[in-house]
Order: C-alpha cells, then sequence, then structure tokens
C-alpha cells in the first residue's frame, strides 16, 4: 500500500532524523512492561509493537515476551531498528513494514498490541478494529504516551512549550493544510477504546519513571519533536535563535549537571 494525502504526510514527518530521535527519546519504561504483562495474564507469546519508530518501545520486551514484532511504515525508522536488531543478534525480535489497520499478523496470533507515542498518528476505528482482529481472546492492546516536556523546572517547561508552540506556527504557515501530518488528540484514546465496542475492559492508568537527564538531553528532546524537526528540514532558520536562546536557559540551569529528571506517563488500556 502506498500512502496518499495525509497519511503519506504522517508517515513522511519521521523522515530524515532517526539517530537523532533514537539519542534523545527515552526508551519505553519498564513500568510499561510490568502493567500490560500483569494484564495479560503472564509472559507475552507474541508482542506487537506497532508505530514502533527506531524501537525503543520494542527492545525493552526483550527476555519478556517470547517474540516481539515491530510494525513502522517510515523506511529511515525502521532501518535504524533494523541495524540495532542486527547487533543485538537475537531472533526474538523483529522489525517489518506495515500500517495500523493493515496488519500481516493473522487472527487471534497477539497476545499485546501496543502503540507508544504512535496512536495518535493512526486513524483510531480502522486501527482498534484491526487490533481486535489479531488479538487472542483477553489479549491486551495498550497505548501510551509520555507527557511532553519532561517534569523538571516551570521555566524551562515553559520556555520548552513556547519553542513548540512557534514551531507549529510556523509549520501550519509553511506547509498547506491538505499537506500536513494528522495529528489526534491523545487525550480520546481511553474513549476509541471503549467506544469501538471491540474491548470488555478498558482504564487509563498514569504512572512516571525516573530518568538521567543532562543538558544536551533535553534540548535534544525538544528539537527531536516532529513539529520542529519539519521545519528545520523545510530550510527555515525562523527558529534559529529561539533554539539558541532555550539552549542557554538549560544550560545555565544544569550546570553542566546531570539530574534525574521524571518522565510522566499516560497508558491507555484496553482488554479483548
Amino acid at each position: 500500500m502506498i500512502p496518499e494525502g495525509n497519511l503519506k504526510s504522517n508517515v513522511d514527518r519521521f523522515s530524515g532524523y532517526q539517530d537523532y530521535y533514537d539519542q534523545y527519546r527515552p526508551e519505553a519504561p519498564g513500568q510499561a512492561v510490568e502493567i500490560v504483562t500483569a494484564y495479560a495474564g503472564g509472559k507475552p507469546r507474541l508482542v506487537a509493537d506497532v508505530g514502533c519508530g527506531t524501537g525503543l518501545s520494542s527492545f525493552v520486551w526483550l527476555g519478556k515476551a517470547e517474540q516481539i514484532v515491530g510494525i513502522e511504515p517510515n523506511d529511515d525508522m525502521r532501518g535504524k531498528a533494523e541495524q540495532k536488531a542486527a547487533a543485538v543478534g537475537s531472533g526474538a525480535i523483529s522489525f517489518i513494514p506495515g500500517y495500523s489497520n493493515q496488519l500481516s499478523l493473522a487472527a487471534g496470533s497477539v497476545d499485546v498490541v501496543t502503540c507508544s507515542q504512535s496512536f495518535h498518528w493512526m486513524e483510531p476505528e480502522s486501527t482498534l478494529k484491526e487490533f481486535a482482529r489479531v488479538l487472542r481472546d483477553g489479549g491486551v492492546f495498550a497505548a501510551y504516551d509520555c507527557d511532553w516536556p519532561p517534569t523538571l523546572m516551570w521555566t524551562l517547561e515553559d520556555s520548552y512549550n513556547r519553542l513548540l508552540a512557534k514551531s507549529d506556527m510556523l509549520l501550519a504557515q509553511l506547509v498547506p493544510k491538505d499537506d500536513q501530518a494528522v495529528k489526534r488528540d491523545k487525550n480520546k484514546h481511553l474513549q476509541h477504546i471503549r467506544q469501538s465496542g471491540h474491548f470488555r475492559f478498558a482504564k487509563e492508568i498514569v504512572f512516571h519513571n525516573m530518568e538521567s537527564c543532562d543538558a544536551d538531553r533535553y534540548v535534544g528532546l525538544a528539537i527531536s519533536q516532529g513539529g520542529l524537526q519539519t521545519v528545520l528540514k523545510l530550510g527555515s532558520t525562523a527558529l534559529d535563535d529561539d533554539i539558541a536562546e532555550f539552549r542557554r536557559q538549560v544550560e545555565d540551569y544544569f550546570q553542566g549537571r546531570t539530574l534525574e529528571v521524571m518522565f510522566n506517563y499516560r497508558m491507555r488500556v484496553g482488554v479483548k
């Protein structure tokens, strides 16, 4: 299937910065694996990580599931995941191309479907129907997202938000509306799961994870956001001064230190 229109924009949004993304974005936290495993009733035989990007949410299942398949439509992101898998050398994990509503998996063959930082890029109705098709009875779907920015200091978080808001404004000016990626409201994930009629139980779970972070990583998290990256890829220099000022503020706060920073997560779970 060749993506058209907004679907192609959603896929292309992540092209060309897979190394940067993989370096600065957080791996999926262990709490996510523990929660989903408990809801699934034990160690999964097969986990499908849909919209897996560079595999940051896939490799955490090694040793926790018998088989893991990461599904990612963007060639650059998936290529990075495949490089990492080759380095690991485990036959328990693989990566394939695909779209959330057209999975090349047999009906009832999957114990767990996960979407880490990705469900908001998918058309929910057709996607949830497909997830329900591939999940076994009692299988678990979990969509979980990190709240941006990480919790640290309100002044830095405010600057982070203003930088991203400006990038979104510029993106709206630089890219015709019909060519813009469609980003759906994460706050409606649970509603979509419940209204789909495919899941007998649904719940939102909130947790956090502490991670080591220095100034370079905190800045990198902001620059790794897709909207800002798209502005930069289009050749615009309109954010150069804003990025430089944000970096100065962050470096002034960190003062060369590596700090423990709180990453807040929201997980929406559906049990088939």
